[in-house]
């Protein structure tokens, strides 16, 4: 997919999130010929899907960014009916079908295996449900599709390694800590990195972490500092915060006094908390409100029956369907001098959640107040 996405990558990244924040005003400008919702009728369920509770933001932010959009757009009738398969693809194939039994109207997911979901999508397509795949591409007949520009997530993490490395890229070896195979964003990721670091650093070891996992990473990261030695690591490309939190215990555990550079992405908590006390170096922050309220949005339109045309900024290619109506949003580089302006000013926390008793003298000197 990442050969063949078709995205207008920097003249759209500025304008993505205005225009799938413009569109968010009324599911109405998404069609040509915009129905009546009262005649279509805003009593409509909405089936959400999310893939697993192992990261933070699912539970936290996506859901009930979801929730309150689909209410908003349906003047509170509209339903959300919620379902975690908590890492198991199976399980996840299992609540589609509930959610064809129970009549959905329309379904928002993100697949936990974007292969494994393909079945289910096309059940769902002959009940005449239509499917916004959400945050990871799924395969399978799909109506729509939001996420983040994920290659450049990765590039964004593989260019603030290189940052804070410096000089030392040509000293020793980094450690690329990957996603999970079943993702279909982890290879992407692991793609826009590689364009960036390959030739200028030397990567010694490079795993593909199972299912995500913060434990994974961890044995991972014990597993390479044993091979390299602990002085010949200078840095670490971790794809997620979870996996960086494992990488770090790790790095700790060898007894470490000062820690090599390592990346993150989702802007965790706990990630932006240790960015501030310099135990990771950055986080790719990616806006939820804006990626939420497009699938949210798009998910409405095509549950009254409503097209879409108004609201998507892009077409992108699956393994499985070509030119799927898309919203793809832009993302930030977060570091410790970014927290303020970022995560703090679009309120995902606040100065109080983040500077807690231990964290109080880093988030002073860094200017958190």
């Amino acid at each position: 997919m990442n050969t063949r996405m078709r995205r207008a990558a920097v003249a759209v990244a500025a304008g993505a999130m205005a225009v799938s924040l413009a569109a968010c005003g009324s599911a109405k400008e998404a069609g040509d010929k915009p129905k009546d919702s009262a005649a279509v009728g805003d009593a409509i369920k909405v089936g959400l899907l999310l893939p697993e509770n192992q990261t933070a933001r699912y539970e936290k932010f996506d859901k009930p960014l979801i929730e309150k959009k689909v209410a908003e757009l349906t003047g509170g009738k509209g339903e959300v009916v919620y379902a975690n398969a908590k890492q198991d693809a199976t399980t996840q194939n299992s609540q589609v079908d509930t959610m064809i039994t129970n009549k959905v109207n329309v379904l928002i997911v993100d697949a936990v295996d974007s292969k494994a979901i393909a079945g289910s999508v096309k059940k769902a397509k002959e009940a005449g449900i239509p499917v916004v795949a959400y945050d990871r591409l799924a395969e399978g007949p799909i109506d729509a599709y939001t996420s983040f520009d994920n290659e450049e997530v990765g590039k964004v993490q593989g260019k603030a390694l290189l940052e804070a490395l410096g000089d030392k890229a040509k000293d020793g070896q980094i450690v690329m800590m990957n996603g999970s195979v079943t993702d279909p964003n982890a290879k992407l990721f692991k793609s826009g990195a590689h364009s960036v670091l390959d030739g200028k650093v030397t990567v010694g070891k490079e795993y593909d972490t199972v299912e995500w996992k913060p434990e994974n990473a961890n044995t991972n990261m014990a597993a390479a500092l044993s091979a390299l030695g602990k002085d010949k690591i200078v840095g670490v490309y971790s794809a997620n915060d979870g996996m960086a939190g494992g990488i770090i215990t790790a790095l700790k555990a060898a007894g470490l006094s000062t820690l090599p550079p390592v990346t993150g992405q989702d802007a965790e908590l706990a990630g932006v908390q240790r960015i501030v006390a310099g135990e990771q170096f950055m986080s790719v922050y990616k806006p939820y409100a804006p990626e939420a309220a497009a699938a949210a949005e798009m998910a409405v339109a095509l549950a009254k029956g409503e097209k879409i045309d108004g609201i998507v900024n892009q077409k992108v290619d699956s393994p499985t369907t070509q030119a799927v109506p898309s919203v793809l949003i832009p993302v930030v580089s977060l570091t410790k001098s970014n927290i303020k302006d970022t995560v703090v000013k679009d309120a995902v926390y606040t100065i109080e959640e983040i500077c807690t008793d231990k964290y109080a003298a880093a988030c002073a000197a860094a200017g958190l107040k």
